[in-house]
């Protein structure tokens, strides 16, 4: 099996930094490390050997935690015309163990939105360890993904419902010329933000409400209410803005609906005040426009049960600025 495994064509190198679970190369990285067909993103014909049958009926559970940068994805969720992350990684494990599997990851991202550190669980009948799934993913999957972690876990493992807390992290440039490298990692506003004015709101979305105002159409959800236990706007310098949700759970756009809105505090739109009334209206024509997808980044997903942690910045200079990697 093992042999197997390592005859797969090296489609992707061996980049020291991978050997460490949550640091790898920058999320704007999408230079290829394999031939694209078309120049898109989608894998060429190049095919790779499919592992022996397994006989056993050993069923395992095993957790991913999957970095992506969402710019040449459909989402996460698998859709009818491709290609999104979900089918693009289900189809390789697919592959390597001769039978169907889904992937389950702890909440869907939409189109153009990236993750640092999604998670995903799958079962499968397979003797293969979690160290050689990994290790066969990062050199099959396109460059826009990489496995930083695989491991075995409790059969009871769900990488959704099992969430304790999330959080997301959005950067803006609030400048009048924007870098033209990385720029499907933000959102370009060239008038002058009122950062103050924006603190000022965010701050109201602390706690517990019903977020129905911020909540897109479609939002698969038995409640509107949900829990923030962090919502900071911070000014990096350098034009650089960048606000940050950690909370119990998001609605569909959620967070792109509230920084939207807070963006119109920002430019005078809006006052603090009245975005306050926006939230306990529970009216989303009464929000702002939904702010576009390639600001936004899923950061960590918690499933342990401890106490939130206040904000500290440790950024890697392998990363974008303002996206923080340590626990929420």
């Amino acid at each position: 099996m093992e042999n197997a495994l390592n005859a797969a064509t090296p489609l992707r190198s061996n980049d020291p930094e991978r050997e460490s679970p949550y640091v790898a190369g920058p999320a704007t990285q999408v230079f290829a490390r394999k031939s694209f067909k078309n120049s898109s993103m989608t894998p060429s014909n190049e095919k790779w050997p499919a592992c022996p049958s397994i006989e056993s009926n050993m069923n395992r559970t095993f957790r991913l935690t999957i970095e992506y940068l969402g710019t040449p994805y459909a989402g996460w969720q698998i859709q009818p015309i491709p290609p999104t992350v979900q089918r693009t990684i289900q189809e390789a494990i697919s592959r390597m163990v001769n039978h169907p599997v889904t992937v389950i990851a702890s909440g869907r991202t939409d189109a153009g939105v990236h993750a640092l550190a999604q998670v995903a669980h799958f079962k499968a009948r397979t003797t293969i360890s979690a160290e050689k799934f990994q290790d066969a993913l990062n050199r099959i999957l396109p460059a826009s993904i990489t496995i930083h972690e695989c491991k075995r876990v409790e059969d009871d493992f769900h990488a959704r419902f099992g969430a304790k807390r999330k959080r997301y992290t959005y950067r803006l440039i609030n400048e009048v010329h924007a870098p033209a490298v990385g720029a499907d990692t933000f959102w370009q506003i060239r008038n002058p933000l009122n950062l103050t004015a924006m603190r000022e709101a965010a701050s109201h979305l602390l706690g517990t409400h019903d977020f129905k105002s911020f909540e897109g159409a479609g939002s698969p959800r038995a409640t509107t209410v949900r829990t923030l236990f962090e919502a900071c706007v911070h000014d990096h310098g350098q034009g650089l803005v960048t606000l940050t949700f950690c909370g119990s759970g998001f609605l569909k756009f959620m967070v792109r609906n509230l920084v939207g809105t807070l963006v119109d505090v920002g430019l005078s739109r809006t006052s603090p005040e009245a975005f306050k009334g926006i939230l306990t209206a529970c009216d989303r024509a009464k929000a702002g426009a939904t702010a576009p997808p390639q600001g936004l980044f899923l950061v960590r997903v918690e499933y342990d049960e401890i106490p939130h942690t206040p904000r500290q910045f440790i950024d890697s200079p392998l990363y974008p600025a303002g996206l923080w990697l340590g626990p929420c």
